[in-house]
């Protein structure tokens, strides 16, 4: 009798903690969701294919001037900030915290912890390690879906050792970042864990989107004023790809962004696995600015660059074989040499099987410049 119950108690406390990695995304959810993501990609012999059916994408960009990319970039942050001031969030600054996570580190100097406070409670925790000897030049890397950027340690640990001060986030809700208890009208006390909650948010006077791009903005004011950088480029991978796309977009302050595993354009998202989450398929946003548009805006500007870095086989999305059966990036490159400034180019990590970033992509990107 004692071994049935011993069995039972067991059973409930394994389905309990399922739910519970299910719900709030928490370990091993990354685990098997790669694990996931392998079985499928090997039952598809590592190939991506992917449903296109659209045929005219030039018809799709409304952007042929510079005013056309002024514009839109208006439109959007009217959009985002609705009728408040972007980047007005309070910040507080923890000066040379200690986290032993980093402390080995090779050329770290320091680490200053950010904390940018939001609406609805939300907020971003933000490290800022700087480099002891420094090529003044800063990479802000945002993490993905994964949750706290400790999961790009390798990179973080890569740019501060060529120089470079990293500073690094989260997306809202994941990482250090706060999952708060808030009362809504109609719907009652809920704690916010999950970006597909956010929609209970939106209204004619907010924008959820904000909690995306706000502390980027709010980081870079503080950094403006404290600090005197040459250049701020940004890197990120899936849900931080996407972010450093529609980030790059709207703030011109950023000269090089790249996307790693980050997006593609709406009509390459048939197969349920390029969909994406909330902030990826936001109609009233991406009617102001489509993905292809994104890409123009992100590019364009004196001495401004927009990769977009695809993994081949990338076994959880926006893979580079998939990329290959409607390479628009020709059209995009045409696009930005007629209006005439910035850059743009797509880059695939051949062989790579995994959703990461590659050292390979690192050294390419980071070390040319030194």
């Amino acid at each position: 009798m004692l071994k049935f119950y011993f069995l039972l108690i067991f059973s409930c406390s394994i389905f309990l903690s399922g739910i519970a990695v299910g719900h709030y995304e928490i370990f091993p959810f990354d685990l098997i969701q790669s694990i996931k993501y392998s079985i499928q990609n090997n039952s598809e012999e590592g190939k991506n294919n992917i449903s296109i059916y659209e045929d005219d994408i030039i018809s799709l960009i409304e952007i042929n001037s510079k005013n056309d990319v002024l514009d839109k970039r208006k439109n959007l942050i009217n959009f985002i900030w609705k009728n408040t001031v972007p980047y007005s969030s309070s910040i507080s600054i923890d000066k040379n915290i200690k986290d032993d996570r980093y402390q080995n580190l090779s050329n770290l100097k320091s680490i200053d912890k950010l904390n940018i406070e939001m609406d609805y409670e939300i907020n971003s925790i933000a490290y800022l390690f700087l480099a002891e000897n420094s090529n003044n030049n800063l990479v802000i890397y945002h993490q993905g879906h994964s949750g706290d950027f400790i999961s790009g340690k390798d990179s973080i640990s890569f740019l501060i050792s060529e120089g470079y001060s990293v500073l690094a986030l989260s997306m809202p809700l994941l990482g250090l970042n706060d999952q708060p208890i808030i009362d809504l009208d109609n719907f009652g006390k809920i704690k916010l864990t999950n970006h597909k909650q956010l929609p209970l948010l939106e209204s004619s006077n907010f924008s959820p989107v904000k909690f995306f791009v706000e502390p980027l903005g709010a980081s870079l004011n503080y950094l403006d004023q404290n600090f005197n950088f040459n250049s701020y480029y940004m890197l990120g991978i899936s849900g931080g790809g996407w972010t450093t796309v529609l980030f790059s977009a709207i703030d011109d302050r950023i000269s090089e962004s790249y996307s790693v595993a980050g997006s593609f354009p709406m009509f390459m998202r048939s197969d349920s696995k390029n969909i994406g989450d909330y902030e990826q398929i936001i109609p009233e946003l991406y009617t102001i600015a489509n993905y292809l548009e994104l890409y123009i805006m992100g590019s364009f500007g004196n001495e401004r660059k927009l990769v977009l870095i695809y993994n081949e086989f990338d076994p959880c999305c926006f893979s580079g074989s998939g990329y290959e059966q409607f390479p628009f990036g020709d059209i995009l490159k045409t696009k930005i040499k007629n209006i005439g400034e910035g850059q743009f180019n797509v880059i695939i990590d051949r062989d790579q099987n995994k959703h990461i970033i590659s050292n390979d992509i690192l050294s390419d990107i980071f070390l040319t410049r030194n």
